[in-house]
């Protein structure tokens, strides 16, 4: 019997990849109207960003094949904005059975488009340009710094001057995105990837941590940025508790213990408590 060819998610992927392919063109000012030929010099970012969603959502798919879990392949989500996507998703139509099963499918897609990321920004820091600040009117956005992404930029371009910035290359954005969308995976609430983690190594006690990140996020809406509101918000809608586990009683092996810390490891140094800044 052959099998039914997965049209939705196909036309989702290529919308998707035109959409990003979009906001890479005009991040570097390319008027895509009239010079519509120019379109494909927005690759460098789309390519980079399509690749970390991708991997991330494999990794999630493969994981859950791995443990017999039903899950459909990625749905991703094109948006007319300065990235081009609202990112990716797949759908779990089955119960996890066990909370190995949760660790390696709620890790496997932040880890995987970590790894990724990680090596975005170490490529498109080396391309990146050191420019002198200038003092322009108008409006704009600088993006803030993650305690690896800061790392990362010392490490490939050493100490910026006061009076300088980064304008990063478009590869190094895209791997900047990825690092940013991986802290909001991990994040341990409710059905989030860090949820899921949080889940299976605390049990019920999830929903109280839960409880207490969700009223963190409002409180970093007030002071450092305006969207953790939002986020505080849409986690309430999508609920803070967890579905259960059908087999609770199977333990957790050291090597699931350890992706679990090293999940949580990654979301302490990708986490950016103001990931933009308005300037004018």
């Amino acid at each position: 019997m052959l099998k039914r060819i997965p049209y939705l998610h196909i036309v989702l992927f290529i919308a998707t990849f035109l959409t990003t392919l979009t906001a890479g063109a005009l991040q570097k000012g390319i008027d895509i109207i009239k010079e519509p030929g120019r379109l494909i010099e927005g690759l460098p970012f789309a390519g980079t960003l399509m690749s970390i969603l991708l991997c991330h959502e494999l990794a999630h798919y493969i994981a859950s094949k791995k443990h017999h879990t039903k899950a459909t392949l990625p749905y991703f989500i094109p948006a007319p904005s300065i990235i081009g996507t609202f990112g990716a998703f797949i759908k779990m139509e089955s119960p996890i059975i066990t909370r190995k099963a949760l660790i390696d499918i709620g890790a496997s897609g932040p880890i995987a488009g970590f790894i990724i990321s990680v090596a975005a920004c170490i490529v498109g820091l080396a391309m990146s340009e050191t420019i002198v600040s200038e003092q322009k009117e108008g409006v704009g956005i600088a993006l803030g710094g993650s305690v690896l992404f800061t790392f990362l930029s010392k490490f490939v371009i050493g100490s910026v001057p006061d009076n300088y910035n980064i304008l990063l290359h478009p590869i190094a954005f895209a791997g900047w995105i990825g690092l940013f969308v991986t802290s909001l995976n991990l994040i341990p609430i409710g059905q989030l990837d860090g949820g899921h983690i949080a889940f299976a190594v605390f049990g019920e006690r999830h929903r109280h941590i839960s409880i207490v990140l969700v009223g963190a996020l409002g409180i970093f809406g007030f002071f450092f940025w305006e969207g953790w509101l939002i986020w505080a918000v849409l986690m309430i809608i999508l609920g803070i508790r967890h579905p259960p586990i059908l087999y609770w009683e199977v333990p957790l092996d050291p090597n699931r213990k350890l992706i679990s810390i090293t999940a949580f490891i990654i979301f302490a140094i990708t986490f950016i408590p103001s990931p933009f800044k308005l300037f004018i």
